[in-house]
């Protein structure tokens, strides 16, 4: 095979670098990916290399911190449910993702995704949310699809240019945007409690974002949901 052609192969000992557009399987992604510890963010969707771009604040780093900040208050009153900041997921051969946030429970407690014994998610969270400039992202189309089709019950993805959220929740296999009430209020059905007040966090407002999400987690059904957790753990 001509050297100019690229394979998943090395020459010599040298590992090829990590380029995006290449089509690679996880295991060689992996390895280019472990190789390169200068680069920050990097992910195989669907059999395809994407390398990050450098993070603005206003359309990407500041909306992230909001997301974090409301779904790390949710996680600290929730026992048994890890929240994750950008972790690598090994979500299926084609697909090793680097979501900007999830929540998964408890793999011993019914939960679907796993911590490998290196110590990344295997599966699927029950819950992942990205921030995207606009609705021509690949989280509105290509990760979206793998999400689906590994079962993720609910996506959030924040288009902060189009000053748009989706909340998706999987049903029958497909992917249904959940309702937002006459408040403006989107309430979670995987994590009951997780409510957001969607027109606060749009415009910046956490004080009311983080008021209505204490709401959620005084309510009768984040308390059941409590009690549910601590029945199954201590019959793990």
């Amino acid at each position: 095979m001509s050297a100019s052609i690229k394979d998943n192969s090395t020459i010599g000992d040298r590992i090829p670098p990590l380029e995006s557009g290449d089509r690679l399987t996880r295991h060689e992604f992996e390895r280019r990916y472990t190789a390169m510890p200068h680069i920050k963010k990097a992910e195989l969707i669907e059999g395809v290399v994407y390398l990050a771009s450098p993070v603005r604040f206003r359309s990407h780093a500041e909306p992230h911190a909001h997301l974090i900040t409301w779904l790390g208050i949710y996680q600290v009153y929730t026992p048994s449910i890890d929240l994750g900041n950008n972790p690598t997921v090994r979500l299926d051969l084609d697909n090793e993702l680097q979501p900007d946030a999830v929540l998964l429970i408890d793999e011993q407690l019914g939960g679907q995704a796993r911590i490998s014994n290196d110590d990344y998610i295997e599966g699927a969270p029950e819950l992942v949310a990205e921030v995207a400039a606009s609705s021509a992202s690949i989280d509105l189309h290509d990760k979206k699809r793998a999400y689906r089709r590994n079962g993720v019950q609910e996506y959030i993805v924040w288009q902060v240019l189009d000053n748009r959220l989706d909340w998706f929740s999987l049903q029958n296999g497909e992917y249904v945007p959940l309702k937002v009430d006459t408040d403006g209020v989107i309430k979670s059905q995987v994590f009951p409690g997780l409510w957001l007040a969607l027109p606060a966090l749009l415009t910046g407002n956490m004080t009311k974002v983080l008021a209505l999400l204490q709401q959620g987690l005084n309510s009768t059904e984040h308390s059941t949901f409590v009690k549910q957790l601590s029945q199954a753990l201590d019959k793990a």
